[in-house]
This record gives C-alpha cells, structure tokens and sequence, in this order.
C-alpha cells in the first residue's frame, strides 16, 4: 500500500495549490444545485466506495465540483482546456473522467437513479421491454480514420449511436461504431450487451433497418422478441409510429448536451462515457423534480398571458392585442376565437378593410394564411 505524506491544505480547503474547487458556489446553469446534489451525493460516494481498487491518496478536489466541471463540457461542449477557473484544473478533472468511467461509474449511477424512477412511475425496478435504434453523428478531425466510416443514407462521415432505452427513454445500453456499420450489424453487440445487463428484458422494438436475420439470431441465441414497427406508405405526412418515438425522443434529450451533437473523442469508449455522464445529469434532474413535486421544465417559455380587453368595439380590441404582443404572427382563426366571432372569413375581410384604410399597419402575412381545418 502507498503511503503518502499530508498535503498542505491552502485557506479555502484545497490541497491544490491556487485551486478554489471547495470554495466554489453554483454559477453555470448546467451545475447542480442543492436539492439535486442531495439526491445524487449519496450515490455517487457509495459508488466510488464500492468501485476503489487500491488503496492510496483520497481525492483533493471536491467531488461536486468535479462533477460540474464535466457536466459544463458535455452540455456546452467546450475543450477540456477551455474549462473556466472556478473549477478544479482541467487536468485533473480529465483524469477524473478517464477514471471514473473507465471504472463504470456513470453507468452504474445511470442504473440506480433509473432503478429510483421506475418505481416513481409505477414500474418495476428492471426494465422488461425496450426499444433499439441507431444515430449517425459527424465526427470532427480529432477522430481518426480508423474509427469514422460514411454512411450512405445520412451521406455523413463520422460515427453511429447504438442505442437502447426502456419504455420511459431510460437509457440501458450504447455502444459507438463506424457510421459505416449497418443497423443491423450494430444491433448484434448492442443486444448482446443488453442480455448480459439486464435479463428481465424479453420484448424489443424496433424499425424496419432492423428486420431479417436479427430477429431470428436474438429470438434463437439471446431469447429476446424484436418486434418490427414499420411505416405503413399509404399514409404522407408526420405520423407517429407505435414505441419509436420513445427513442427518438432520447435522441432528442441528447441533442440538448452539445458535446454530443458532434463526436470530438479519438476513443469510442470515451464517447460513450459522455453518453453515460449526460444521461446521469438527465436523471437526476428528473428525479430531483419528482421528489420536489414539480410538473415537467418547458424547453420553451410559454407565451404571455392575454391583456384584459377595454375597448368597446371590436377595431379596439383587435388593435390591444396587437399592441400586447407586437412580436407574434396572429392568425385571423386566432384573433376570431379570442374575440369569439364565428364567422371567420368575414372576419378577415373586415380586418383587410382596416388595413387598408390605415386604421391597423402591420399586421402581417399570418392573419391571410390558409384557415386550418379545426376553425
């Protein structure tokens, strides 16, 4: 065992010499604030307990801060040099990620927080069923040759997410290929994995990449049922399919985390810790709001509540409510429902009087647009 000697601890608690990581205060939005530090400080420490190999020097930098550091580089997808001076040096923040997840942390943490919200919903703790599908990304110059392939449907070079997620989009498996890796090929390391993790799981979904022999290799080989939802082509337009859109939509929450958005690690395995990190960061941001009692974070704001309607006449009011919200589009089915007048097509040639006699200006091609079907 290694023995080492006390480190002089500067005035605001670090053993790192200029370093203020145990001093530090929540300042970014990707950092985690009190409530969700509550919820994911004891997992984490009874991870690294659980996951210690030697034992050796204990950890200088706060753990919390450490944590944010590579929150702030998977969300605002900066360099590791790029790191702002109230966290710990990126180098040791770097060495913490290696390790860490080189060591399968933010998998099993990912495993837990999942396990907590399952039954907040009113699952069980192990998943039973799931859904499959694959991503292609851009990779940047930092990746190497060997590890980037082109994808001919996506007409991009880079590499491809293989990705399986519960019923509620919970990640459970990711597993980063070339880009010139077929759906199909992917799926087979992917399930494999899938069936070494979780064994409950019994029932997969997928599209229709995925059809052929995998169904017969994972229903002979892994005992899992992959169920093929296909697009009918009868039908045009946006339709949502049955379960895929549940993994789909944890694409979409990916998407937030810039440093997903393009592949920047030399390593697979590296992006696959960003990965797991992300969706750490996810968890436990959902799982804080579900204890909190809180409804779901709108990504968009919602709009401004309606001014009170003084006016007498119906010009008046129109021109109040233009005057509210002089930034938004209004339609003329929008400004007849608020007014409740029935007639909508009336209603638009009254308003176009009124436009040209100078009594309304700009009001905007959106008032003239095709009435939708449900006015």
């Amino acid at each position: 065992m290694s023995i080492y000697t006390p480190a002089a601890v500067n005035a605001i608690g670090c053993a790192s010499p200029g370093c203020g990581c145990r001093a530090r205060k929540p300042a970014y939005p990707s950092d985690l604030t009190n409530a969700e530090w509550e919820v994911l400080e004891g997992e984490v420490r009874a991870m690294m307990t659980e996951l210690v190999v030697t034992t050796g020097r204990p950890m200088v930098h706060d753990l919390r801060a450490a944590l944010d550091a590579i929150t702030y580089v998977t969300r605002y997808g900066i360099e590791w040099r790029a790191l702002p001076v109230d966290f710990p040096p990126r180098e040791a923040v770097y060495a913490f990620f290696l390790r860490w997840s080189g060591r399968g942390l933010p998998q099993r943490l990912a495993g837990r927080l999942r396990g907590r919200l399952r039954v907040r919903a009113g699952r069980g703790e192990l998943p039973t069923a799931g859904c499959v599908d694959s991503q292609a990304v851009r990779a940047a110059e930092t990746v190497g040759a060997v590890a980037c392939g082109y994808d001919a449907g996506k007409k991009l070079k880079g590499q491809k997410r293989h990705v399986v997620v519960d019923t509620l989009g919970l990640l459970l498996c990711v597993i980063v290929t070339a880009a010139s890796v077929q759906d199909r090929d992917g799926a087979h390391p992917v399930l494999a994995l899938l069936r070494e993790k979780f064994s409950t799981v019994s029932l997969i979904w997928a599209d229709g990449g995925y059809a052929g022999r995998l169904v017969i290799w994972a229903k002979q080989v892994l005992g899992l049922a992959v169920t093929i939802v296909k697009r009918t082509d009868d039908i045009g337009g946006f339709v949502v399919l049955p379960r895929r859109w549940v993994v789909e939509r944890t694409f979409a929450w990916l998407a937030r985390y810039r440093r997903l958005v393009r592949i920047y690690e030399r390593k697979p395995e590296h992006h696959e810790a960003m990965i797991w990190w992300a969706t750490v960061h996810l968890m436990t941001r959902r799982l804080t709001r579900e204890l909190a009692g809180q409804p779901p974070s709108s990504h968009w704001s919602d709009p401004p509540p309606l001014p009170n309607l003084s006016s007498p006449d119906r010009r008046g009011k129109v021109l109040e409510l233009l005057t509210a919200q002089p930034w938004r589009a209004w339609r003329g089915s929008e400004l007849a429902a608020i007014l409740g007048i029935e007639n909508v097509n009336s209603f638009r040639v009254q308003l176009s009087q009124w436009s040209h006699q100078g009594y309304i200006n700009k009001i905007g091609p959106a008032l003239y647009s095709p009435m939708p079907t449900s006015a």
